[in-house]
């Protein structure tokens, strides 16, 4: 399912838009499952809390099986080719993890931009494992802040830091439910309160880059790859 109209001109406005689309309860229940073995098996590379706890996996192109499913599946890429056109690279050095919340999370708590400059932005897509809300954590974002002066931290610039805070909202999301944003955008995530989990894929996808031919970094995983270097002129 394409995105309307609409839809690409709120995402390029607001720097976000869910996507229509939605992962089922089969291909979650999946995805869950085989993330919860790796994070129980503490299968490399992963990330641990300070006292030793697994609380995310990274690399999940190389893990393949249903992870690298879901990375090309149609529900992300054909919404996805309403922003980035039909040649789309997966970038496996920017995100590229599934993250396991609970009470204790302090991870990315902080307003932040995932890169610092509007050249080098993704799309980086969320993908709700299990249901989000302000409870447990669910997502913030500060809408069109993408197109805010650049700047690396937020501490950095007083003033920019206080009007994003005052202007920070929440975006709850149902488990199989995806969530594009401009990777320029200032968000975070939210404080998990509860007992339970708040589980999440985070990809991130870019236009193919039509100077370079080669980056071992970037997958192809839709389209072609198109070069228009004019060194072979």
């Amino acid at each position: 399912m394409a995105l309307t109209p609409q839809e690409v001109q709120l995402f390029r406005h607001n720097g976000f838009v869910k996507l229509p689309t939605q992962l089922d309860d089969g291909l979650v229940a999946e995805l869950k499952a085989a993330a919860l073995k790796d994070i129980g098996d503490g299968v490399e590379p992963v990330a641990r809390n300070k006292d030793g706890r697994v609380i995310r996996i990274s690399d999940l192109w190389g893990r393949g099986g249903v992870f690298r499913e879901t990375i090309v599946c149609d529900e992300i890429l054909n919404p996805l080719e309403s922003i980035l056109g039909p040649n789309i690279d997966f970038v496996c050095n920017r995100h590229n993890h599934v993250y396991l919340r609970d009470r204790d999370s302090t991870a990315s708590l902080q307003l932040h931009r995932d890169v610092r400059h509007w050249s080098r932005t993704i799309v980086t897509v969320l993908v709700y494992l299990e249901e989000t809300n302000l409870e447990n954590g669910c997502t913030h974002v500060v809408p069109g802040s993408h197109v805010l002066p650049d700047f690396v931290n937020l501490n950095d610039g007083e003033l920019v830091h206080q009007i994003a805070l005052g202007q920070v909202v929440p975006v709850p999301m149902n488990a199989g439910g995806l969530l594009a944003i401009d990777s320029m955008m200032i968000h975070s995530a939210g404080t998990n309160k509860t007992d339970g989990t708040r589980m999440s894929m985070t990809l991130g996808y870019h236009t193919v880059d039509e100077l370079s031919l080669e980056n071992p970094k970037r997958i192809l995983v839709r389209g072609e790859q198109v070069y228009r270097g004019n060194d072979t002129d």
